[in-house]
């Protein structure tokens, strides 16, 4: 479900144009209602607040909707260089450094990701909530999904909810990876022993990791990943319990030769909540682990 026509936003409106298919409808309350929930795929629960508060308006041939209102920050915005790898009216994709969180905590008092994201909207006289739709640990480095809007919120948590948002990791691990190990199902739960660690348990939830392919050197291998499910460090749990820690990850029992666990996200992949366009938005690499990869190819060939 998308929509393909033109659109245009003016100022808490977006402006479609449906054509006449709904203009000549004798019931043309009806109709929209149907297109609007059919064919565009907007959610019923946010349909039912736009008819309530009149925010769907016919303006000649334009169908108006108000899907941009004044909404608060909901964060403090606290300025630092944001690097932004996609952006239109109603996604934001940002690249997350490393040593930085997406979210407060509600104990420490370190700038999130959140914080910047809130002041890059304030910059661009934007007013609206910071929503990320997913997050990333906070020494791992990659691209971050913010919805600027309910209607992209809403389409973008149900696309997480159905694994269609893809992610796509570079690991950089211990030993030598066998080609055998494509596919990692095991369930991931609390660990009782040590508050902020997850652990492989029959218990746990389900969690599933794919590894695509990888590149083999003497005492590491790089591996490029996809989640199949989102929990807690499941990367890093994963290829730890099988007894390939990420490089760096302490956590889990990665060496100390990097000063973080060398994982970076690569690649997102999802579809545009409004036109359905699917948008693969690449993140480069931070050159520390452009570093560390040349160091290991430096190492196998002597």
């Amino acid at each position: 479900m998308s929509y393909t026509g033109r659109w245009s936003k003016r100022g808490e409106w977006l402006e479609m144009t449906p054509g006449k298919a709904l203009l000549n409808q004798p019931d043309r309350i009806e109709a929209t209602a149907k297109w609007l929930l059919e064919t565009v795929g907007m959610p019923e629960k946010l349909y039912r607040k736009l008819h309530h508060e009149q925010g769907i308006q016919w303006r000649g041939d334009r169908l108006r909707l108000v899907l941009f209102p004044y909404r608060d920050y909901g964060i403090e915005p606290r300025w630092q260089e944001l690097h932004v790898l996609y952006e239109d009216d109603f996604c934001l994709v940002v690249n997350k450094p490393a040593g930085m969180a997406v979210h407060p905590d509600g104990e420490s008092t370190e700038i999130t990701l959140n914080h910047v994201v809130a002041a890059y909207y304030e910059a661009a006289g934007l007013h609206t909530a910071v929503r990320h739709i997913h997050r990333l640990d906070k020494d791992t480095t990659g691209p971050v999904l913010y919805a600027k809007n309910e209607f992209a919120q809403l389409k973008l948590d149900e696309a997480m909810r159905e694994k269609k948002v893809v992610r796509i990791y570079a690991a950089i691990v211990e030993g030598r990876v066998s080609s055998d190990l494509q596919r990692i199902d095991l369930p991931i739960g609390k660990d009782r022993y040590h508050a902020s660690r997850r652990r492989v348990s029959l218990t746990g939830q389900a969690a599933i990791t794919h590894i695509l392919s990888s590149e083999v050197y003497p005492k590491a291998s790089l591996l490029q990943v996809r989640l199949e499910t989102g929990r807690t460090h499941q990367i890093r749990v994963h290829l730890s319990h099988m007894g390939h820690p990420i490089l760096g990850d302490s956590l889990y029992g990665g060496s100390a030769v990097f000063p973080r666990q060398a994982l970076h996200g690569e690649r997102l992949l999802f579809d545009h909540p409004l036109t359905g366009e699917t948008l693969e938005v690449l993140a480069p690499w931070p050159q520390d682990m452009v570093n560390l990869r040349e160091r290991i190819i430096e190492t196998a060939d002597r």
